[in-house]
C-alpha cells in the first residue's frame, strides 16, 4: 500500500494504451531538489506499489548524492516473451507518450531493470527532447559530432561501487591492496566493480552468476573473466578456481562482500554464516534493515545501497549536465568516495550505523530544500 507522509508521494499515475497492451505506472515522489529521476523498470510483476518504494529510495539517494534531482520511478508490466521481441519498443513510446506532460518537467526517465541505451533511445523519439531521460546512447546528440548520451553500460554503478569499497576498507585502517574480494553478481554493476577493484589492488577471489560461483584464494584474472563469461556464458567454466552455488559465496572468509545482483540475497537465514568485514550494497536492498542490524552487531561494516551504489545516478546528472563520458567517471568517482567517507565518519561520531546515518543527511537536506520552497512560495 501507497501511504503518503511529509515527503510525498507528490504524483502517482497508472496509465494504459489499450492498442499495444501497455500498462504502467509512474510515481514522482518528492521534487524539492529538482525534477524527479529514477529509471523505467520493465518486468512482468511490477506494482504501483514496488514503483513507489524505489522511487522514495531515488529520493534519498538522489539527496545523499548531492545532485539537483528529486525522487521518481516508473514501471512497465512486460511478459518475458515481450522483452525479447518486438513489442518492447511499441510498449516503451506507448508510455512515453502517456506520460510526456510531466516529462522532462517534473520526470527524468532512465535505465533500469528490463531497459537500457536502446530503449532510452525509443523514450526520446517518442517524447520529443532529450533531456526526458539519461543513460541514452553517446550517439544521441545536439550537433553532430558531439557526444551527447552517456549509457550506463560504460560503468558507472560499478565504477561507483569499487571506490565505495575501497573507502570503506581505508576507513577501517586496511590497505585495498591487502583485502580479498567476493562479488555476487557479474552482470553490468558486478563486472565493472570487479575489473576496478582489481585495478585498485584488490584480490577479487569469487564472483557468481546465474550458475554458480568460481572461488580462487589466490585470486581471479578478472580481465580473463570477462572475456571467457563471453565465450562460454558462465564464470563456472574459468580455471583454475573451485566451483561452488551461489550460497556458498556469502559465507567465504573475504574481507570484502559485495551483493551486487539480486534483493534480498543476505536473510535470517544466512546472516549468521557471513564472514566479511565489510559488505558494500552494490544491488538495491540486497539485505533487510533487520537482517543489516544483524550484520551490525556482528561488527561487520555496511556500506548502505543508496551509498554505494549512486554512481549510476551521478552519471545520468553529468549526462544531464552535458559532460562527456570522462567528466562522467571524475565526478562519479570523487562524489561516491566522498560520500562514502562521510556516512562512515559521521556514523561513527554519532555512533549510528552507517544507513541511519545516510538516512539522517539525506533527509535533513530534502527538508531543508522542501522549506526552501515553501518560504519562496510565500514570497510570491
Amino acid at each position: 500500500m501507497i501511504k503518503r507522509d511529509e515527503f510525498g508521494p507528490e504524483k502517482v499515475l497508472e496509465v494504459y494504451d489499450p492498442g499495444v497492451g501497455m500498462h504502467g505506472f509512474l510515481v514522482i515522489d518528492n521534487t524539492a531538489l529538482g525534477p524527479g529521476k529514477g529509471g523505467i523498470r520493465m518486468t512482468s510483476g511490477v506494482t504501483a506499489e514496488e514503483v513507489y518504494r524505489l522511487a522514495r529510495t531515488m529520493t534519498w539517494k538522489n539527496a545523499l548524492a548531492e545532485i539537483p534531482f528529486g525522487g521518481a520511478k516508473s514501471g512497465i508490466v512486460a511478459e518475458a516473451s515481450v522483452l525479447s521481441g518486438g513489442d518492447k519498443k511499441a510498449l516503451i513510446q506507448a508510455f512515453a507518450r502517456a506520460i510526456s506532460p510531466l516529462s522532462p518537467s517534473l520526470y527524468i526517465a532512465g535505465p533500469d531493470a528490463g531497459t537500457g541505451q536502446e530503449e532510452m533511445r525509443w523514450y526520446v523519439e517518442a517524447n520529443g527532447s532529450l533531456k526526458s531521460c539519461t543513460g541514452k546512447p553517446a550517439d544521441m546528440c545536439v550537433s553532430p559530432g558531439e557526444e551527447c548520451g552517456i549509457p550506463h553500460e560504460l560503468g558507472s554503478t560499478g565504477l561507483g561501487v569499487a571506490h565505495s569499497a575501497a573507502e570503506a576498507v581505508t576507513f577501517l585502517g586496511l590497505n585495498i591492496k591487502d583485502v580479498t574480494v567476493a562479488i555476487e553478481g557479474f552482470g553490468n554493476v558486478g563486472t565493472f566493480a570487479a575489473n576496478y577493484l582489481s585495478k585498485l589492488g584488490a584480490r577479487v577471489v569469487a564472483i557468481s552468476d546465474r550458475r554458480g560461483t568460481i572461488y580462487n584464494e589466490k585470486g581471479l584474472e578478472v580481465e580473463s573473466l570477462i572475456r571467457l563469461k563471453k565465450e562460454t556464458g558462465s564464470v563456472i567454466n574459468y580455471r583454475p578456481g573451485k566451483v561452488l552455488t551461489t550460497a556458498e559465496l556469502f559465507e567465504l572468509e573475504v574481507d570484502v562482500l559485495i551483493p551486487a545482483a539480486l534483493s534480498d540475497v543476505i536473510t535470517p537465514l544466512n546472516v549468521d554464516r557471513v564472514k566479511a568485514r565489510v559488505v558494500v550494497e552494490g544491488s538495491n536492498i540486497p539485505v533487510s534493515p533487520d537482517t543489516e542490524e544483524v550484520l551490525h552487531k556482528k561488527g561487520i561494516l555496511v556500506v548502505p545501497d543508496f551509498v554505494a551504489n549512486a554512481g549510476g545516478v551521478i552519471s545520468s546528472y553529468a549526462e544531464y549536465m552535458g559532460y562527456n563520458s570522462r567528466g562522467m567517471f571524475d565526478i562519479v568517482e570523487r562524489r561516491v568516495k566522498r560520500n562514502t567517507r562521510l556516512v562512515l565518519e559521521y556514523g561513527r561520531d554519532k555512533g549510528m550505523k552507517p544507513r541511519d546515518a545516510a538516512m539522517e543527511i539525506a533527509v535533513e537536506r530534502v527538508r531543508e530544500a522542501m522549506a526552501s520552497r515553501m518560504e519562496a512560495g510565500k514570497g510570491n
